[in-house]
């Protein structure tokens, strides 16, 4: 049987496998800013469930084209959305469905589905704008990547 040869910690073998291990925990540590997440308002929601979908006016306060999906990194971000109930029983004035906010807490690799709840609690009329909230409704494993910015 061959003897096991340990390793000198003043060899050169174990200095270059001491510097590859670190190089390789750096680069699964994300320390580098582009973890991310998704936030998306493409699927339409359950009206069963009196979920509706919205449109995304604002991110983090800038105006946005609305689009499908947001790929973004860590952290909290700010959503300003419409809602676009469509329901026979929602019986408010146009002038009351204004816009509202979404705090949505993106972490790593995960997806959010936002859309509109609407409140079935009472019949909502008038000018009262409490009939609906912005509502993460479904949070999903989704893998995405950031490309650093040169």
């Amino acid at each position: 049987m061959g003897a096991v040869k340990r390793l000198n910690p003043q060899s050169g073998v174990f200095l270059s496998l001491t510097a590859t291990i670190m190089l390789l925990s750096g680069c699964a540590s994300s320390d580098n800013g582009l973890e991310c997440g998704t936030v998306s308002a493409y699927i339409k929601p359950d009206a069963t469930q009196y979920l509706y979908r919205t449109i995304v006016t604002h991110l983090d306060g800038v105006p946005v084209i609305s689009r499908p999906n947001y790929l973004l990194q860590t952290g909290e971000h700010q959503f300003t959305v419409v809602e676009l109930i469509n329901s026979p029983e929602l019986k408010v004035s146009l002038s009351s469905r204004g816009p509202k906010t979404l705090t949505v807490n993106v972490e790593t690799d995960q997806r959010y589905h936002i859309a509109a709840q609407m409140n079935t609690d009472k019949i909502y009329v008038g000018s009262n704008k409490d009939f609906w909230q912005p509502v993460v409704f479904k949070q999903e494993f989704f893998e995405c990547e950031l490309n650093p910015k040169p």
